[in-house]
């Protein structure tokens, strides 16, 4: 489309995989993830928000012309999957060289709060068992940018549909 929208998918990309880096640093040495999909989706949330300033600049370079949904929602769209490109090539690299045992801790982590709860040993066995069939999806790396893609991909969607109604121009 323009300069606009890669510059603004960019900026989000940028800032998503800045902020999971970061995240992943954190919890680099953890086996304890707790609020860490907080932070991730605040930080999802927060990367996203450039989805609406470039849906804004973009509609600004449109001076006098129409600004439908439909433009203003492509516009958003493809900064978001410019957004979501990065987010999974980060995730990819970070997987990789930070953290290549997370889906160990994750599952080593699910299954002591499981237990916690005070689910009983078969329940705790028949989770460990279906969280063992994930891992070893997860380890193809298609799969696993596919999973990771599906993170940032809702919201978005969401702020696009948001930024495409509030900045739509007859």
């Amino acid at each position: 489309m323009n300069k606009t929208i890669l510059r603004y998918g960019l900026l989000s990309g940028v800032i998503a995989a800045l902020l999971m880096t970061l995240t992943a640093l954190y919890y680099h040495n953890s086996t304890d993830f707790s609020g860490g999909e907080v932070i991730g989706y605040a930080g999802i949330l927060l990367s996203m928000l450039f989805v609406f300033l470039g849906v804004r600049a973009y509609r600004e370079q449109q001076e006098g012309r129409s600004f439908g949904f439909g433009k203003a929602f492509q516009a958003g769209i493809l900064i978001t999957l410019i957004s979501c490109v990065l987010y999974v090539v980060t995730w990819l690299v970070v997987y990789e060289t930070l953290m290549p045992d997370f889906m160990d801790k994750f599952i080593e982590q699910s299954l002591t709060k499981l237990r916690a709860s005070g689910a009983s040993e078969v329940v705790v066995q028949q989770e460990a068992a279906k969280m063992q069939e994930y891992k070893t999806m997860y380890e193809n790396p298609l799969i696993r940018a596919a999973m990771t893609f599906i993170e940032p991909f809702p919201v978005g969607l969401l702020v696009t549909l948001v930024s495409a109604l509030i900045l739509q121009r007859k």
